[in-house]
């Protein structure tokens, strides 16, 4: 009997159908810490000749004011994506002085939490509230964790391969309720293989000292040397236990079976009282602590390693969107950034995500429904960004125990059809190519970029911050060997002022008190 998975593929194997997968819809974001030569955090404010965060569409920040973000616009062809982030990071880059873009996803040196500056998007209501989430963040998990970088990696398919699957499968309901129940399979089987991302793309295993300065517990990590902590087969502690977790997101149970399931239980937890935050308050006088003292803020509180999103209206909440229009595109989130590239990303990973996406989109993917299940793909995440690298490690699979390479080999050999499909599409061999370049390091870990960079650390006995300081002001001196064209540059000077004007008709557009403001966004559906 033919599994799904398999009559998906004899479906889209035909050449007729080939030129769905040109179609297929790409965006970035990239974070990066900008930082002083001494490899410090920036205490300067966001450049004036940038434009306001709150309002240009492509450089705004995250959580500092130190911490850049450039989103791309949306692209079908990989390189075009890459290359408009490219072109931000020089535009960028040249009028940043000194200081420097970091290149990994661990933070510089950091000085305590009063060095650690809370992004700032102006006075109208709603750059207001996005620096009091920030606030929140503070007082509920500390700055530190808040420098952490990463990179999000955005993806959809056309809408002509909903109709051709929906009809094909005879599957009831219209597009956007097939689309959906995609991308929800997409996800589930995104969560049980994304262990295999952490090991491929796992570009973290150790972090400065300076990240604990304030007492922050340092888990069961090593010395490496003065500065530098580590795991010594670690991936990502970026996406471990000390990073982008926290004990109250544990007792939240997301559910990602329906889109009405993962509304409500998002929902409910931005609407349940959580004790810790109650004691916080959310005033100090006229001072804004928080948004609320409930699990989440705002859904974007919710840490998941990758998100179903939908663009929202002006006025209207991204759950709301998403409960009433379905999935639009999904966010992958459990990306580090790639410190050996310039823009933390290279074109043969983001072929390879391409891959990895469409694979766990078109394989089946039953629903979790089983606590254990669910518990068994959180442990082998852990201990792939834990002890990926660890010789012989061993994984869980539904039908038992299983080596981290035997397994990965194998999902990658089930991969290959579509590697094949998305080359035919696209007259090219780069996806087939970024396939076996993953092989390469499933059968060689030292190909791993959590391995390069444990590899000059010991070998040229550098701290973390020395390694990473270096390869910033080698990404810098190739940046700014590059040059925007003439045309590309007088759009992103317009930009800027564009954005100075928007934000400035914003705040005196506000007839609201930020009180009134809040009280309706938070009775607001």
């Amino acid at each position: 009997m033919t599994t799904l998975y398999e009559r998906r593929l004899k479906l889209l194997q035909r050449p007729e159908h080939h030129k769905l997968f040109t179609g297929i819809r790409h965006g970035i974001e990239r974070e990066a810490l900008r930082v002083s030569p001494d490899a410090r955090l920036a205490q300067t404010a966001h450049p004036r000749v940038l434009g306001k965060t709150l309002t240009h569409p492509y450089i705004t920040t995250d959580y500092s004011e130190a911490l850049l973000e450039f989103i791309t616009p949306v692209h079908n062809r990989i390189d075009d994506t890459l290359d408009f982030l490219n072109e931000l990071h020089v535009f960028t880059s040249k009028v940043m002085g000194d200081e420097l873009l970091w290149a990994g996803s661990m933070p510089s040196i950091l000085e305590g939490e009063a060095r650690i500056p809370i992004a700032q998007y102006g006075h109208s209501n709603s750059g207001v509230m996005k620096s009091v989430y920030r606030e929140g963040l503070a007082h509920r998990y500390g700055k530190a964790m808040q420098t952490i970088a990463g990179l999000h990696y955005n993806f959809s398919l056309p809408a002509e391969l909903w109709y051709l699957m929906g009809q094909s499968e005879g599957v009831e309901g219209n597009d956007q309720t097939f689309q959906s129940g995609f991308y929800l399979g997409l996800i589930r089987n995104f969560r049980r293989y994304s262990w295999l991302l952490m090991y491929l793309f796992g570009a973290s295993p150790a972090v400065s000292k300076s990240f604990f300065a304030e007492s922050k517990e340092a888990h069961s990590l090593q010395e490496l040397d003065r500065d530098s902590l580590y795991l010594p087969y670690a991936t990502s502690l970026r996406m471990s236990d000390m990073g982008y977790t926290n004990n109250a997101q544990s007792s939240l149970n997301i559910c990602y079976n329906t889109v009405e399931e993962y509304v409500a239980s998002l929902s409910k937890a931005i609407k349940t009282p959580y004790p810790a935050y109650e004691k916080i308050g959310v005033k100090q006088g006229d001072k804004y602590l928080q948004l609320n003292t409930n699990l989440l803020q705002i859904e974007n509180e919710y840490y998941s390693n990758i998100r179903p999103k939908r663009i929202a209206r002006r006025g209207e909440k991204p759950l709301t969107a998403l409960g009433r229009r379905g999935i639009e595109y999904i966010e992958v989130r459990c990306l580090d950034i790639n410190p050996f590239e310039p823009l933390g990303i290279s074109s043969s990973d983001a072929h390879f995500l391409d891959v990895f996406l469409v694979y766990s989109g078109l394989k089946d993917s039953p629903a979790m429904t089983t606590e254990q299940e669910c518990r068994r793909t959180t442990e082998n995440f852990r201990k792939t960004v834990e002890e990926g690298r660890r010789p012989g490690l061993m994984l869980e699979s539904e039908r038992g125990p299983v080596s981290l390479q035997g397994w990965g080999l194998a999902l990658l050999e089930d991969m290959l059809p579509v590697a094949q499909i998305l080359d035919e599409a696209n007259n090219t061999t780069r996806f087939t190519s970024s396939l076996t370049l993953q092989q390469d390091k499933l059968n060689d870990v030292s190909l791993t970029p959590s391995a390069k960079l444990m590899h000059v650390l010991q070998q040229d006995s550098k701290s973390y911050t020395d390694v990473i300081l270096d390869l910033s002001k080698r990404h810098q001196a190739h940046f700014a060997e590059n040059e925007v064209n003439r045309e590309r540059q007088k759009y992103f000077e317009s930009l800027a002022e564009e954005s100075i004007e928007n934000q400035r008709q914003l705040e005196a557009s506000d007839t609201l008190s930020f009180d009134e403001f809040l009280q309706h966004y938070h009775g607001s559906d």
